[in-house]
């Protein structure tokens, strides 16, 4: 058995998916059973036939970076772009038989820098451009150059004044290109011709709107904006030089969704758009017809998509994860599903034990009959998938046994419900063992995919309730801006009243606290928790790459984290009865058994800020290996829990939630 061949049996998350233009191939980061990283190439036949992922391992044993970006090529090789701080190197990648063959192309010095894929030219040879790189520095300028992968350098076609995101090709040629400047505040779309190395205006909507293109097609010209120029930032549609002014259907604005169009086919009745539907943990998909003047919602499982796609004469494929299926691609024969025809019916409240915040379920959770909340009366998602859905490629439990799932639930919380990600099917309250899991960020939120960590500890006999409170992103601007120079204020207060509802239960049935469990500000927020919820509250504590207090970050991170931490106001001090919200003050009040973990390479949260609160607490005196446990993982960055030897981790968290003993 080859390296790619074992490799690829192990694969249990999944990200950063790119489609070749041409639809022949995909490509993505892959994470082993044991966290190392490396790029998969997926081939993808023509006639909507199964999708095969092949394993591009890197030779000794090295790891991919999480942060490399990637253009899947039409042979199936992958251009991939390495960022080590200003230094970004372009390789390509073919498949070799025990490792892929790496061809180093270039290497780029600029602060930032991104891929573009070129439109595919057919029977293009090895001088023809394959991507486009994008490049800023510390001017307000962009450059671009062409990339081609017979080991030329990078040719320069435009510098151009101003910051650029975005990109749209306007040709099959490869030539012309929309890309969303950054001006004055605004963004608008503007057109680059790689031929003149020169950009004209494309979008001026209104006279201070922010106007972006989103998607577009080279054949009909028919595109589709975003645009705040109604009022509020919404989807638009117009056939650009056509004459007739864009416009924004009432379908495509649905109130605390956020719309996102992912693939476009064209039919002869017009254009046929896939709409992403994000909400909160989970995603829908609907199918959105101009003809029409409606949003069609597909009767998709429920779960979590990707964000890209491609619509191929056979089929729709778009990356899709859920709890119980780790990241592949899902292959949608659209007509199929619209015949299917999902039912209609009420979705009520779902009873949950004990009647603990019996609200309503968010967006569709596995095993369990749910209408879509942004359409009332809804969809139905049976616990069958549909005929015109299949998954490729997801991984199955190697011990013949399956996957927990997980369900999706609004719990009480004390501004209002909050949603969680929930491990433990309906009988999760009352079960032996319970954590309460807080994710990072602040600025992130638990979605309704596979989580190797939760799956991790659900095996384990867990039940995990893993929330979204306050600060997390997919609720709205409101909620996620409630922590905007709060740090520890309202999404504690969330944490709080969590810990208080779930414990107080759990005690009437004569079963333990539940334990907490939390990474990067998630683990912050616990050790906060932890300090000042009372001790009958909390069974035990597990916190990965904490941080002590917003102040204590800004004093210690690199300038990009000092810089994201000043725009959330994470050093401003919140004046209440609860006072500093600084660990290291409390840590004479942590009285739960403690494992902190955290990578000696941390790039973000420095693993000093670990090492001072175990100064701390045996300062205080506390016993290490008795009253906590202190594990710096040796050559691991911030996400430890996704790298190399996260597994050794993952058991070992979830063993202490289990059984708290920190020895």
């Amino acid at each position: 058995m080859n390296v790619a061949t074992r490799t690829v049996a192990q694969a249990l998350r999944r990200l950063s998916f790119t489609f070749a233009t041409d639809g022949s191939h995909a490509a993505c980061l892959a994470s082993a059973a044991d966290g190392g990283w490396y790029v998969e190439s997926w081939r993808l036949p023509s006639n909507g036939g199964p999708a095969t992922p092949l394993a591009l391992p890197l030779s000794g044993n090295r790891s991919e970076s999480l942060r490399s970006q990637l253009v899947a090529l039409p042979d199936g090789s992958v251009l991939v772009c390495r960022h080590d701080g200003e230094r970004h190197d372009l390789v390509h990648l073919s498949y070799g038989e025990n490792a892929a063959v790496e061809q180093q192309l270039a290497t780029i010095r600029m602060p930032g820098l991104r891929l573009l894929p070129l439109p595919a030219a057919p029977g293009a040879g090895p001088r023809t451009p394959v991507a486009l790189v994008l490049g800023t520095d510390t001017r307000p300028a962009t450059t671009a150059w062409l990339v081609r992968t017979d080991g030329s350098e990078p040719e320069q076609v435009a510098e151009i004044p101003g910051l650029h995101g975005g990109g749209a090709w306007l040709d099959h040629a490869g030539l012309l290109l929309s890309l969303d400047r950054v001006n004055a505040g605004l963004v608008r779309s503007v057109v680059l011709d790689l031929r003149r190395g020169v950009t004209t205006p494309l979008l001026e909507i209104g006279e201070r709107s922010n106007d972006r293109l989103v998607l577009f097609d080279p054949d009909s010209r028919f595109a589709m904006v975003r645009s705040d120029a109604p009022g509020t930032d919404r989807l638009g549609w117009g056939v650009l030089g056509g004459g007739a002014p864009l416009r924004f259907p009432e379908c495509l604005h649905v109130a605390g969704m956020f719309l996102r169009p992912v693939a476009l086919r064209r039919t002869a009745d017009g254009p046929r758009v896939a709409v992403q539907v994000d909400h909160g943990a989970g995603s829908a998909l609907a199918l959105w017809r101009p003809s029409a003047g409606r949003l069609d919602p597909l009767p998709v499982p429920p779960g979590r998509l990707g964000a890209v796609g491609h619509w191929g004469e056979a089929a729709l494929r778009l990356p899709y994860s859920s709890p119980d299926h780790p990241a592949a691609l899902a292959a949608l024969d659209v007509d199929a599903l619209l015949a299917h025809g999902p039912a209609t019916a009420a979705s009520g409240p779902m009873p949950l034990p004990l009647q603990l915040a019996p609200l309503s379920s968010g967006l569709p959770g596995p095993w369990r009959d749910t209408a879509l909340p942004w359409q009332p009366g809804g969809p139905r998602i049976s616990r069958t998938p549909p005929p015109g859905w299949r998954v490729d490629g997801s991984t199955e439990p190697g011990d013949g046994g399956r996957w927990q799932p997980a369900q999706s639930l609004e719990l009480a919380g004390p501004a209002g419900p909050l949603e969680a990600v929930v491990y433990g099917g309906d009988a999760w309250l009352s079960s032996p063992r319970l954590v309460l899991a807080l994710h990072g960020g602040p600025a992130d939120a638990w979605r309704l995919e596979f989580d190797p960590a939760l799956q991790r500890m659900a095996a384990e006999g867990l039940a995990v309730v893993a929330p979204n409170q306050r600060g997390s992103t997919g609720y709205g601007v409101a909620h996620a801006m409630a922590i905007r120079g709060a740090w520890g204020g309202p999404d504690l207060d969330d944490v709080l009243y969590l810990l208080d509802g779930i414990a107080g239960q759990r005690a009437a049935l004569g079963l333990e606290p539940p334990a907490l469990f939390g990474v990067s500000y998630g683990a912050f927020l616990a050790l906060l928790a932890a300090a000042h919820a009372p001790a009958e509250q909390v069974s035990r504590c597990a916190v990965v790459a904490p941080f002590l207090s917003g102040a204590r970050l800004l004093a210690e991170a690199a300038s990009p984290v000092r810089a994201l931490a000043t725009r959330l106001g994470g050093g401003d001090p919140i004046a209440d009865a609860r006072g500093p919200r600084d660990v290291l003050q409390l840590a004479h009040r942590l009285s739960a058994p403690l494992l902190v973990v955290h990578g000696n390479r941390d790039e973000v949260v420095p693993v000093s800020q670990s090492r001072s609160l175990r100064h701390e607490l045996l300062r205080i005196g506390r016993v290490e290996g008795a009253d906590f446990r202190y594990v710096e993982a040796a050559g691991s960055g911030h996400e430890v829990l996704a790298e190399e030897g996260a597994a050794v981790l993952h058991e070992l968290l979830a063993a202490f939630l289990r059984t708290g003993r920190p020895g």
